[in-house]
């Protein structure tokens, strides 16, 4: 028998089991989050034992001289070998914060190399060691037969003149945490109401196709989910390449010639100096250039005459 699939049409399963949900505090997140089926919380601000759903707490343990005995990194490998191998009833882990979880994990770096910033490790081991570990639990994470929540706080940036909202986790972690989720969903009140938009997805997803119930029922209370995605004609394309063309070719010039901010060097004149010939003077045979006497400087300032006129007196030479 082959172990090759039918080669005959079949209806897609698809449903999105990945999130990224950000935004403000008292915004909705855990709330939404604490929505889905059978939860479990890795819980950072130390409200592990408010949550209505199960929750552990994650922190850096440190021993009587302020070194972390039991690291945050090592809770998070237990945590995750026991979901993979243990019998369970959970299908729901949610990481809140992952900012915190960062943070953590680059003390975990920074107590074991004996410095203060990943930035002091030599040769860049310290940012290495870092990316090596935040990668393999978002790896571990996604392996994990279940949905898979990442929360992160609320910052905000200015694009032109207008100031937008973006997850307070950095891009560069954004870019791996983003990167093996399906959907980016954007929490926040407004007035009294409670919003959730999606602001990013890894595809277009269709209602008909997600075959898990329960999460049917949640994308169906968040705008943006579902529906196709606007195209972009040819015409918009080659317009927005030319665009970031031209800001390339002005950035590129920028850094190429060096602007000379140094001040302009003044010229001194002796008032007793003959006067410098012109380049058109020069150019005239010496038969046709006029000479020109020095001007004495006292004769010619403005003296009003009798008459009241405040014309200029003409120095006599």
């Amino acid at each position: 028998m082959s172990i090759l699939p039918p080669n005959k049409p079949q209806t897609p399963k698809d449903t999105p089991r990945n999130f990224f949900i950000w935004g403000p505090t008292m915004g909705g997140k855990s709330f939404l989050a604490s929505q889905f089926p059978n939860v479990l919380v890795f819980n950072t601000d130390g409200n592990a034992e408010a949550n209505t759903v199960p929750s552990v707490q994650l922190r850096n343990i440190k021993d009587k001289n302020g070194k972390i005995k039991r690291s945050v990194v090592e809770q998070l490998d237990k945590f995750i070998t026991a979901l993979q191998t243990e019998k369970h009833t959970y299908e729901t882990v949610v990481l809140d914060v992952i900012d915190d979880i960062v943070v953590m994990i680059e003390q975990t770096i920074c107590d074991k190399e004996g410095v203060e910033t990943l930035g002091d490790v030599p040769y860049g081991k310290g940012y290495a060691a870092f990316t090596n570990v935040f990668q393999s639990l978002v790896i571990e994470l996604k392996s994990l037969p279940m949905n898979v929540i990442y929360i992160s706080r609320n910052a905000s940036k200015m694009e032109g003149q207008t100031e937008i909202d973006i997850p307070s986790l950095k891009e560069k972690h954004q870019n791996i945490v983003n990167g093996n989720c399906d959907l980016s969903i954007q929490c926040k009140k407004v007035g009294k109401n409670y919003i959730r938009v999606v602001k990013a997805r890894r595809k277009d997803y269709m209602r008909d196709q997600v075959d898990d119930k329960n999460i049917l029922k949640l994308l169906d209370t968040i705008t943006g989910v579902f529906g196709k995605s606007a195209k972009t004609t040819k015409k918009q394309q080659e317009a927005i390449v030319k665009e970031i063309e031209k800001r390339e070719d002005v950035v590129a010039a920028s850094e190429e010639t060096p602007i000379d901010k140094s001040e302009p060097k003044e010229t001194k004149t002796d008032k007793n100096s003959e006067p410098t010939e012109t380049s058109e003077q020069k150019e005239k045979p010496k038969s046709e250039r006029k000479e020109t006497a020095p001007v004495n400087q006292e004769a010619s300032t403005v003296k009003p005459n009798t008459a009241g006129t405040g014309k200029r007196i003409k120095p006599q030479i």
